[in-house]
């Protein structure tokens, strides 16, 4: 088979497909890994990528020619970023682009657990919401403690907009930051104590895979909140329904879950917690800027010059 004279550019998922035009109008060919031949991998020299999915070391051994991961979410936690440096593959995320409305979003979420909004709504279109009944008073969130796991861009912004509400703000890190406003904690377990509502922001790797454990999740305890906008595997799921269902957590917002789509029959009879579908950065806005740097790194990188937003690690 004679070789494509068009640089050759591989969409990892499905979910990428809406991208498929817009790569052909720059000229490129377009493989789909779903239905990847192997004269296709021979000639890919880019992946256009969602961050957590996984792109294994033996898949990528067989596209020689790979140069470029151009992952189009902010996450990568789906590449061995330090793999691929050491044979000679650049990695790119959308570092920071989607950061304001992740963090509407965790709000938003908090705010429904917390007020007791999708409940009720459903009273309301129930029709049990009787004459002269409200549903039990609930602490309002001025002056409650808001802990932040981890302070990148999306944490910074959540911790922001829980300082316009009147909480009081705390983090914690792996690692110090210089310059923030908020103090750190020692340790998560210390943060979780502390907090009425934690707030999983963190980017997700290996070192903290179920770091929110028992432990974390009884330390938020029966009148607190975790709201989880990073990754799934960030919380050990099992162990938050476990404590949702017994009363040792209170309330859960989950953008993200362990396995997703998450089957729906695994949240049934979990009481307090409101669910959304992976979706609190894909706004317009940030959907057209991620997609929009994540083809212009694709540009730059055939072009033989220095891409945009390179994974620092």
């Amino acid at each position: 088979m004679i070789a494509s004279s068009k640089p050759v550019v591989l969409l990892s998922h499905q979910m990428l497909s809406p991208m498929q035009q817009a790569l052909e109008a720059q000229g490129y060919e377009v493989a789909r890994r779903w239905e990847l031949t192997p004269q296709q991998a021979a000639e890919v020299r880019v992946i256009i990528q969602a961050g957590e999915i996984p792109l294994p070391a033996a898949f990528l051994e067989g596209l020689p020619k790979l140069g470029l991961i151009a992952c189009v979410s902010v996450g990568y936690d789906g590449v061995d970023v330090p793999w691929c440096r050491a044979r000679g593959v650049e990695v790119t995320h959308a570092h920071g682009l989607n950061a304001e409305d992740v963090a509407d979003h965790a709000i938003g979420l908090m705010i429904a657990g917390w007020r007791n909004i999708v409940v009720g709504d459903a009273a309301v279109r129930g029709g049990s919401w009787a004459e002269g009944e409200r549903m039990g008073a609930r602490p309002g969130l001025r002056g409650r403690k808001l802990g932040v796991m981890g302070l990148g861009s999306i944490g910074e912004a959540v911790a922001v907009r829980g300082e316009a509400f009147g909480m009081e703000i705390a983090w914690w890190g792996p690692r110090e930051k210089a310059g923030a406003r908020w103090p750190r904690t020692e340790t998560l377990l210390k943060l979780a104590t502390d907090s009425d509502v934690l707030v999983v922001a963190c980017r997700a790797d290996e070192t903290n895979r179920k770091m929110v454990d028992q432990a974390v999740i009884e330390a938020v305890g029966p009148r607190g909140m975790i709201v989880n906008v990073a990754r799934g595997s960030i919380i050990d799921e099992d162990a938050l329904i476990a404590a949702l269902k017994d009363g040792r957590l209170g309330r859960a917002g989950l953008d993200v879950f362990e396995t997703e789509p998450t089957p729906a029959a695994r949240w049934k009879d979990v009481p307090g917690a409101v669910l959304t579908p992976h979706s609190a950065g894909a706004t317009s806005d940030s959907v057209v800027r991620m997609i929009g740097q994540a083809l212009e790194n694709v540009r730059l990188f055939l072009a033989g010059e220095p891409v945009m937003s390179p994974v620092s690690v």
